[in-house]
This record gives structure tokens, C-alpha cells and sequence, in this order.
């Protein structure tokens, strides 16, 4: 299953909540982040939201505490052990942050199963403030997609991964996805691949005004166990396809004439 790359957006599709809510909700820090919302974009709030945090003495490890009691349904640990134990290429493309993600998996026990995190940059600074940075620096020059947010196209990401893995042979992707920004990306897959919009979250609705602009196979889910369900479907039908094309290539079949099979053991009768 080397052949198969999964990527997974982070915020409710591993995680069952978006992880930047979750941190400002938990801290009690609602209130401000709703009122500065309007102003400005949101990775660069997310920036100053941390100075705030910082600026009224909640810690790194306080934004950890919370990070590592996030929710998430049962079944999505169960899921990514699975496809990684098959051999599949997990990957992640989100717009939180590489140090909520990092903490959240390595909580988990399962920041090894991901070959690559592509995500907005993020550390702690000498002041012990964390920072937030964009993933495409928006000031300096727009990205140029219209349908994604400043900071990251995830459209991009998508494409820069689908070329680095069509050097390595023909491999096929699964993306799975909530949000508005996963509709840009279900646009760049091929029609070999697979799109698994979450139903009835903004990347479905979007979808489902014209599925046809999505070349991808579409596989809905709801939650993390019928997320399980569909992924392992589809790692298993991609299988069966590799395998069945492998036979047909690799094995030179050839008719058997009939004098070959006239030489072949007849069958034993059997008495009833």
C-alpha cells in the first residue's frame, strides 16, 4: 500500500473540534477573540490571541494542559493505526498550527505516523510567548487563490505533494476534509484519487453545489466511525485494484490450446 498517500486536514477530521477555539474557549478567552474577530485575519489573531494569553500570565504549559485533553471520537486513533500498519502515506495539511498539532499526536502517541505536517509555523519565543506565523507570508505576496485564506492554499500544498509523489510512480491520494479551505484542494485531485468531505460541514456544502468539478471518487462520512469505515474501504479497494492490475501485468497468461488441456489429469469420478 506504499502506492497510497492519505491526507488528513487536522481540525475536526482528526481532532473533533477546531483546536484554535478549543484553546481560546478553555482558557476563557472567547469574549476578546469574538470582538478582535472583524479586524483582522484569522492566523494573524490567532498571533495576537496568544499574546494575550501570554500578556495575562497563561502559560506554555497551561495552552499544553488543554491541548492534551481535546476531544476527539474513539475510532479516528483506531483508524490511523490501521492505514499506517497497511503501509499508506499519512500526511497533514491544516490551517491550526505546528505546535498544537505536534502536542496533540505526540500526546497520542502518534506523531510517527505522519511523514509530513504542513501547517501554519508556530514556537515558543525567548519570552516563553508562543507564536503563530502564516504559512504563506500574505505580506510579502498573495499566494494568488481566490478561494482559500491569505496565510495557506491548500490547493498548493496539494500540488506540490502530487508532484513530488508522481516521480516515485503511480500513486493514488485520499484527502479527507471539513472545512472551506478543503474545497480548493478536492478541485486538484485526480480522478484516480478520493475525496472524503465530512457531511454537512462547509467543504461538503460546497461540493455538493456541483460535484462534478471534483474529478475525485467522493466518499462522505459523518463521524470518526464512519470515517474509520470509509478510509479502510477505500485502502482496501485501492489494494485490490494494485493487485489485480499487478496479476494482469506481471503474470503472462496465455490460452491453453486444446490438445494442451486434452494432456491435462482428467478429474476422478465420484460414486454417489
Amino acid at each position: 500500500m506504499s502506492g497510497t498517500v492519505i491526507v488528513f486536514d487536522f481540525d475536526k477530521t482528526i481532532v473533533d473540534v477546531d483546536s484554535d477555539n478549543w484553546v481560546i474557549d478553555e482558557l476563557g478567552f472567547t469574549d476578546l477573540f469574538n470582538q478582535l474577530l472583524p479586524t483582522m485575519p484569522w492566523n494573524s489573531l490567532m498571533d495576537r490571541m496568544m499574546m494575550e494569553l501570554h500578556s495575562n500570565g497563561k502559560t506554555i504549559e497551561d495552552i499544553e494542559e488543554v491541548l492534551r485533553r481535546i476531544p476527539l471520537h474513539p475510532r479516528v486513533i483506531p483508524a490511523l493505526q490501521a492505514a499506517h500498519a497497511l503501509g499508506c502515506d499519512l500526511r497533514i495539511v491544516s490551517d491550526a498550527n505546528v505546535f498544537f498539532i505536534e502536542t496533540i499526536l505526540k500526546h497520542l502517541g502518534i506523531r510517527e505516523y505522519f511523514s509530513e505536517i504542513n501547517t501554519n509555523p508556530g514556537y515558543v519565543n525567548e519570552e516563553g510567548r508562543l507564536r503563530i506565523l502564516p504559512y504563506h507570508d500574505f505580506n510579502k505576496a498573495s499566494h494568488g487563490c481566490t478561494l482559500c485564506p491569505p496565510n495557506m492554499c491548500k490547493g498548493l500544498i496539494i500540488d506540490r505533494i502530487q508532484d513530488s509523489i508522481s516521480e516515485e510512480g503511480k500513486k493514488r491520494m485520499i484527502y479527507l476534509g471539513d472545512g472551506s479551505g478543503d474545497y480548493c484542494p478536492s478541485l486538484r485531485l485526480k480522478e484516480r484519487d478520493f475525496m472524503m468531505p465530512r457531511k454537512n460541514f462547509p467543504v461538503w456544502d460546497l461540493i455538493c453545489k456541483d460535484p462534478l468539478l471534483v474529478k475525485a471518487e467522493i466518499h462522505g462520512w459523518s463521524d470518526g466511525e464512519e470515517l474509520e469505515q470509509v478510509l479502510l474501504h477505500l485502502i482496501n479497494k485501492i489494494s485490490m485494484e494494485e493487485n489485480a492490475q499487478f496479476i494482469s501485468s506481471d503474470c503472462k497468461l496465455q490460452t491453453l490450446s486444446v490438445s494442451a488441456l486434452e494432456g491435462l489429469p482428467k478429474a476422478l469420478p465420484v460414486r454417489p
